[in-house]
């Protein structure tokens, strides 16, 4: 039986702009990822940081990231069941992928930390109201 649950529509609006966030934020660092692969000088890399990455590794990392956060966020506009939880899953890596980024784009990155945060928020607060 098909078992339907009334939602707000708050959590219907912030569950939309939450995928079109993540649509938004995976299609500018699969842009920035193939800068980066094509270009070795597209990134100013800092002499003093703690750990030191290649370009081309950055690169990859932003182009599979951006496609997963991209099909994910697709999978939320499809109201997929598997979709919520991934969202929360590659939320938090591109968060945390872009904490390590700081040094190398600080305002973007200090951004889209932001989006991220805003993006598990909105999807755990739809979760929420869909079980009540």
């Amino acid at each position: 039986m098909d078992e339907r649950h009334d939602v707000s529509s708050g959590a219907v609006g912030g569950i939309a702009f939450a995928a079109s966030i993540m649509v938004m934020v995976g299609a500018f660092s699969m842009v920035a990822g193939m800068a980066a692969i094509l270009d070795d000088d597209y990134l100013v890399v800092s002499r003093r940081y703690a750990f030191d990455l290649d370009t081309v590794a950055w690169g990859w990392i932003h182009l599979v990231l951006g496609l997963a956060v991209v099909v994910v966020g697709f999978g939320l506009f499809m109201n997929k069941g598997w979709a919520g939880v991934v969202a929360i899953v590659v939320a938090g890596l591109t968060a945390l992928d872009y904490f390590f980024f700081i040094p190398y784009q600080p305002v973007w990155s200090i951004v889209v930390i932001a989006l991220c945060v805003w993006v598990i928020w909105a999807v755990t607060q739809g979760r929420a109201e869909r079980r009540t």
